[in-house]
């Protein structure tokens, strides 16, 4: 073998050896994350539990697969396999991922500091903004004003409640008329204006301005809440969020001095609900030496018994987990906000 030769071929395994460590397939990999005690992200002025122990949220890992993660994946324990069209919308990038990431984030926030505020007693007033803008359809001519991320505040200079009735307007007017925009861009104060064409959403003719959007709201309280959460996306940690917002309301150590995780959305009830990624959070949590984990045990209703003969409920789940890993991490059910309240209050005080 000559050496021109030789140096292609070494060139050519170079590359598929490359393009298989680095070259992303249509799958993501879910695996254990991290525990993220929540006394230093959230604050509320002026009250503190002086907590013996402490609250904490967990995260799961997520990352675009690879050929060789996706083959590394598949012979480990507690790493999820799953379709990118199972996680992602269909045309969504990446950018409007992480954008609907921190829609759920900033939603479960809103959430929580509502069902802690009601547990306590106390008002918590929703302020609506506008639509928030999720996504926006290729055909669309508000792209060349919005992107995913901003917040439409008005149209032809009227605000409305919801985004129902933000929907019932524009679906009045006629396809290719002009409506006038009022929105602000993400991250900025200050409001634009702009004049877009409506265009068909559907093939029965319904005009709109070709967008996938949610309520925006922000949730105003006396005493202010603070939470500090730029680095996590997703609704999974509303339910910890609330718990560690109500303690500081009710100046109550609830962690009866033990190390306590958890996970679960938040209504504005304090209803918890399903989350993904149980397993893995069980396993973080035990790694992280944790004495309690919250799971919700949520219903299992017979919609999701036919969609999948197999599923089960978070708590049932996480008790499986638990005992396949041996851990002596206690997991606690619970299906709301003043459950799990009730539950803690009924620990023994952790004896040093």
């Amino acid at each position: 073998m000559n050496k021109t030769l030789q140096k292609l071929l070494t060139v050519i395994i170079t590359l598929l050896l490359l393009g298989l460590i680095f070259i992303p397939v249509p799958y993501y990999i879910t695996k254990p994350g991290t525990t993220e005690k929540l006394e230093p992200l959230i604050s509320v002025a002026g009250k503190h539990a002086n907590k013996t122990g402490s609250f904490s949220l967990t995260t799961i890992g997520l990352q675009h697969a690879t050929p060789v993660t996706l083959l590394i994946a598949s012979l480990m324990k507690y790493q999820e396999i799953d379709k990118a069209s199972e996680l992602r919308a269909e045309g969504e990038t990446d950018a409007q991922f992480n954008v609907r990431q921190m829609y759920y984030m900033n939603s479960a926030k809103n959430n929580a500091v509502e069902a802690a505020f009601k547990q306590a007693g106390l008002k918590a007033e929703a302020k609506y903004n506008g639509v928030f803008v999720l996504s926006l359809v290729d055909q669309s001519d508000a792209k060349k004003l919005l992107a995913a991320g901003d917040t439409i505040h008005a149209i032809d200079g009227k605000q409305f409640k919801s985004s129902d009735e933000f929907i019932a307007y524009v679906g009045s007017r006629k396809k290719g008329s002009s409506v006038s925009l009022t929105y602000t861009k993400a991250g900025e104060m200050s409001q634009r204006s702009g004049q877009v064409k409506l265009i068909d959403i559907d093939k029965k003719g319904k005009v709109g301005i070709g967008i996938t959007l949610v309520d925006d709201k922000e949730v105003k309280t006396t005493p202010k809440v603070t939470v500090h959460t730029e680095k996590i996306g997703g609704p999974s940690a509303g339910f910890m969020f609330s718990l560690e917002i109500y303690s500081s309301l009710a100046a109550e150590d609830l962690t009866r001095g033990y190390e306590i995780a958890g996970t679960g959305t938040i209504e504005a009830d304090g209803t918890i609900g399903r989350i993904g990624g149980i397993e893995e959070k069980i396993v973080t949590a035990a790694k992280a030496g944790k004495d309690y984990f919250l799971a919700p045990d949520d219903e299992i209703t017979a919609d999701m018994k036919k969609a999948d003969s197999s599923v089960h409920s978070n708590y049932d789940d996480a008790l499986k987990v638990a005992k396949a890993i041996d851990t002596s991490m206690t997991i606690i059910p619970v299906k709301s906000l003043n459950d799990a309240i009730v539950t803690l209050q009924k620990l023994p005080i952790k004896k040093e």
